[in-house]
């Protein structure tokens, strides 16, 4: 393999192992609830990027902890909202949906009125699902907004916190208020789920898949690309996760359902080239 093709090679197959987390994580929801598994995914996170990063704590201002407070409940809002999605509704249209927080971040982050077109795009996209609603459920559509609003607010407190916080310092610390966050959750109302070992194996791998693996690839990846291919690459995220929840656990969407997240990953894809900028990543 060449080595121009490495980094798109790598960032694919970080945006697989997300999907394809999200698709094993969903099989679990019989027998836990999304918010253990998603607070296991964070606890597999948070260790691996402590060890990992082992970030520095002294000398930090009240800003900067402030900062990576809100980056963390960013983050720890985003998971959850999404796991909650993905347990009512499928997850391409799960994914779909969120998407549009990013893409209305960046139409009124953008000065050109041509951007608009990208954004009415999406409403399309998004307008189309409510034509099927076979498969959507309120609390599933409120939830994946909430996690595309959640996704929004990550983006800004990302760019913030990276400016205080040296490479991967501030997302060690935010996943672990991430996880501090939903802790009261998962221990107190579903603390039972955890007296299971293979849960606590089956989560972790859900962690690794959706975590740490991509964390890797992209951390390679865009040290030689381009981040408006990054972006166009990331905009595949919808149709990945429609995928992955065919193939993992049996999700058909039927041809106007593809056809909305058609509109959304178009969508995605000339706001990215418009802006020249990435949709970031979901941790």
């Amino acid at each position: 393999m060449s080595a121009s093709r490495l980094p798109v090679v790598l960032v694919l197959i970080g945006i697989a192992s997300v999907q394809l987390g999200a698709g094993f994580a969903k099989s679990l929801f019989d027998e836990v609830s999304p918010t253990t598994i998603v607070w296991l995914r964070l606890f597999t996170s948070a260790v691996v990027l402590v060890a990992w990063v082992r970030p520095s704590l002294r000398g930090r201002s009240r800003s900067d902890w402030a900062v990576v407070v809100a980056f963390g409940v960013a983050l720890g809002t985003m998971n959850w909202a999404i796991y909650q999605a993905f347990s009512r509704i499928p997850l391409g249209i799960a994914v779909t949906i969120e998407f549009v927080g990013p893409l209305v971040l960046a139409v009124v982050g953008s000065r050109r009125a041509r951007d608009l077109v990208w954004i009415g795009l999406a409403g399309l996209g998004v307008l189309l699902l409510g034509f099927e609603r076979g498969d959507l459920t309120v609390a599933g559509v409120l939830f994946a907004l909430l996690a595309g609003a959640a996704w929004a607010a990550y983006i800004l407190m990302s760019a913030r916190t990276g400016q205080r916080w040296a490479g991967l310092e501030g997302l060690a610390v935010a996943s672990v208020v991430a996880l501090l966050l939903l802790s009261p959750l998962a221990l107190g109302g579903h603390g039972g789920d955890l007296a299971d070992a293979h849960i606590w194996v089956v989560g972790a791998a859900v962690g690794v898949l959706s975590s740490v693996i991509p964390y890797s690839c992209e951390l390679v990846a865009l040290r030689s690309l381009a981040p408006s291919v990054f972006g166009v690459l990331m905009s595949l995220e919808p149709a990945a996760a429609a995928l992955a929840g065919w193939a993992v656990v049996g999700e058909l969407l039927n041809p106007v359902q593809w056809l909305a997240l058609l509109c959304v990953v178009v969508a995605s894809i000339g706001m990215t080239r418009s802006t020249r900028q990435p949709v970031p990543v979901l941790d």
